[in-house]
């Protein structure tokens, strides 16, 4: 079964760290927006059931009332499997009962909220403003309508943070007994506010601790570190993200989405004008069996559980140490073997890019 990302680019405000496909919300566009997205996915989807669907930003939940109707109702089209994971991204301020009530009606069973930081100092640099009153009256009415599934992200390693500042955060997130927690260092990616501002990042090896102390910390609270950024109690792991990591199919539709389809990948436009036009996809590679392979090594290290041996010769039809150097790398300490899998061990995560450098 496949997966569904839906992407809503329209914000109320531009964060200053947000370098994703987004806009300043306008009725003028998000209408008719909606209308060609409504479009795209009766072109492209191919009728099967999916496993999960991701309504993602952009800040899907500042859509109008009536707006968020239409993308519901857009969204029915998908045979969803009977246990399909439903997420939809938030923001703190725009989480009303109304809101959660249409949601609930369509069958969202998983928010995702942007909380980032409760820092003010952090606060300041990321352009956030909420208490941590505010949160914690938005979950518990999140609880009242009966969802059960919620994570919240996290941004650390902000310019000026400490690891007191973060053991802060972390105690406060914990507060708000959220069922996952994406823990993100702060990337200041070209075009942004920020790298416009020419702030300079953390020296790495602060970010580094703090990485550690979050995996540390979070152990402790009863939260299985599944993946690199994310965290998760019992049974909460993300299984959209997981289709990534997992280098499995999923459609992307919307401004900017990615997807991977009968070993095509692609992105669709980033331009709101050819996307009205109907010119939906900007760029589309064929991959090669290699291009494949290669990618389930780059998504499946990722996972804190590594890549399956016996998964990988059957798809593959090849051994892994046969497509890579794994036993120099098994050698010298960069890979670890346990219960049939490979994984890159905890303590040299926060370098595993250079591990697969070395692989690939």
């Amino acid at each position: 079964m496949r997966a569904v990302y839906i992407h809503i680019p329209f914000c109320k405000t531009i964060c200053s760290y947000c370098d994703f496909c987004k806009m300043l919300y306008d009725p003028k566009w998000s209408q008719k927006y909606l209308i060609r997205l409504r479009e795209e996915i009766d072109d492209l989807y191919n009728g099967e059931e999916v496993k999960s669907i991701y309504i993602g930003g952009g800040t899907p939940s500042v859509l109008s009332g009536r707006e968020l109707l239409f993308l519901m109702e857009t969204v029915r089209v998908f045979k969803r499997s009977l246990n399909c994971e439903f997420t939809f991204e938030c923001n703190v301020d725009d989480i009303t009962e109304e809101l959660l009530s249409v949601l609930k009606r369509y069958g969202v069973n998983r928010l995702s909220v942007g909380v980032q930081s409760f820092q003010k100092e952090n606060q300041h640099i990321l352009g956030r403003h909420h208490e941590f009153s505010d949160v914690e009256s938005k979950m518990a009415l999140i609880r009242t309508y009966g969802f059960k599934n919620i994570n919240l992200d996290l941004i650390y390693a902000v310019p000026g943070e400490t690891v007191k500042m973060l053991r802060d955060d972390l105690r406060l997130f914990l507060k708000l007994k959220p069922d996952h927690i994406s823990a993100y260092s702060l990337m200041i990616e070209p075009n942004t506010l920020l790298w416009k501002e020419k702030i300079r990042p953390i020296p790495e090896e602060i970010d580094e601790d703090m990485y550690m102390y979050i995996c540390s910390f979070l152990a402790k609270k009863g939260y299985k570190h599944y993946e690199i950024s994310n965290f998760a109690l019992e049974d909460k792991e993300s299984r959209h993200n997981l289709t990534y990591w997992n280098n499995e199919e999923y459609y992307g539709f919307g401004l900017g989405a990615s997807g991977y389809l009968d070993q095509i990948r692609y992105t669709n436009t980033k331009s709101l004008t050819k996307y009205f036009d109907g010119e939906f996809r900007a760029v589309q590679e064929l991959l090669t069996e290699k291009d494949i392979m290669d990618n389930e090594m780059m998504l499946g290290f990722r996972k804190i559980k590594g890549i399956c041996i016996q998964e990988f010769e059957e798809k593959y039809r090849i051994k892994m140490e046969d497509a890579y150097p794994i036993k120099p790398l098994l050698k010298n300490g960069d890979l670890e073997e346990k219960k049939g899998y490979i994984y890159i061990p905890k303590e040299k995560l926060y370098v595993m890019n250079e591990i697969l450098l070395k692989m690939i």
